[in-house]
């Protein structure tokens, strides 16, 4: 490492000498650079401005040197200075010079190699199963319909003819975005429960006849289980029309029900319950599985409970009978079915938390 000389002899020849000398030696540490620290360490040892290599000469060569011999001293300490700042700087730059030769070589493609395939997605078993059931009624002439998931209790019970004391309202049920105590009940906000609030929705844009079917995401607040989750997609239709009866109730849902599982399957309908349709029924279809004859899955009665349906109330007409929804000249019915239980039917799974672990080996069945 140089260290700079003090100089007894101020001739041309002495200070040529010891010129060059600093040179060789600033010649001689650049080259030995190999990284951006090794860089600005030399970078400090020459150029600072308190104890660097430039300094020390001027101090000890420029300051120490005879008053006959400062200007010869001084313009050769200026041509050092510049060449010192020139060979670092040029230093500097081919370092980066070599350190992007180095990354481009890294990243060098050749073009020759067979390319990496990438491995292509498919589409969950959960929206698979849906858009199967969306198509059967869509072929029926049933259009599609969407909503928000964070709905008003408006469209989510009031309007659908729930009362106020339903249990369906109770904060066990249904999820609430909270600090809303300031509003009134009807425009409360929640995650709907139901698909249902884009019934009521469409019918106030569009006046009868209407047939849609609704698929979507909905939530309530049911504790993960073996056929529970709190949030799970749901599948709704709509048929309001004139003279529309049960019997066009059933017969649709017959169809569909052929069109997904086969024409094999069987339907029956019992009374139900729902505060937005009247009269109400749950439907079963022939178990998939036994053909009817009884097994583990249908609990060896032959029969699969799949969902609910019923005639719209005339109560929940009159919410939009300002846009022709007179009960007196229509009717129609309204059905549901939750799809995670038809994919479960339709793939054999046993447990609904399969659907929702990101599992790739578990997902890669359905490829």
């Amino acid at each position: 490492m140089y260290t700079v000389p003090k100089l007894d002899d101020y001739s041309p020849a002495a200070l040529d000498r010891a010129v060059a000398d600093l040179f060789a030696a600033l010649d001689a540490e650049t080259a030995a650079l190999h990284s951006d620290s090794d860089w600005k360490a030399l970078r400090d040892r020459w150029l600072a401005r308190k104890n660097g290599v430039l300094t020390q000469v001027n101090d000890t060569w420029l300051k120490a040197a005879p008053k006959e011999a400062k200007r010869d001293v001084g313009q050769r300490v200026n041509e050092l200075k510049a060449r010192a700042e020139a060979a670092i700087e040029g230093a500097h730059e081919k370092i980066h010079a070599s350190s992007s030769d180095a990354k481009l070589a890294a990243e060098r493609l050749d073009i020759t190699l067979p390319g990496m395939q990438r491995p292509i997605g498919t589409k969950h078993p959960v929206l698979r199963v849906q858009d199967e059931i969306v198509a059967v009624f869509q072929a029926m002439g049933y259009s599609v319909g969407e909503g928000p998931e964070v709905e008003t209790d408006y469209y989510n019970f009031e309007s659908l003819n729930f009362p106020p004391n339903h249990p369906a309202r109770d904060t066990q049920d249904t999820l609430f975005i909270a600090g809303q105590d300031s509003k009134p009940a009807r425009d409360r906000l929640l995650l709907r429960t139901h698909t249902s609030p884009v019934q009521i929705r469409t019918m106030e844009r569009q006046p009868p006849p209407v047939r849609i079917v609704i698929p979507g995401k909905v939530h309530r607040n049911d504790p993960l289980d073996a056929t529970h989750s709190p949030v799970f997609h749901q599948v709704e239709g709509l048929a309001v029309d004139t003279n529309i009866t049960f019997c066009d109730l059933k017969g649709t849902l017959d169809h569909a029900m052929k069109a997904l599982f086969g024409s094999s399957v069987k339907t029956r309908f019992y009374p139900s319950f729902f505060p937005f349709t009247e009269p109400s029924a749950d439907m079963q279809v022939s178990c998939i599985f036994c053909g009817g004859k009884g097994c583990r899955k249908c609990k060896f009665s032959g029969w699969i409970e799949l969902l609910g349906c019923g005639m719209v109330d005339p109560n929940v007409f009159e919410f939009v009978k300002h846009n022709g929804y007179d009960s007196s000249k229509v009717s129609g019915f309204a059905f549901g079915m939750g799809v995670e239980r038809i994919a479960m039917l339709k793939y054999g799974v046993e447990e609904i938390q399969l659907f929702y672990e990101g599992d790739v080996r578990f997902l890669e069945q359905f490829a």
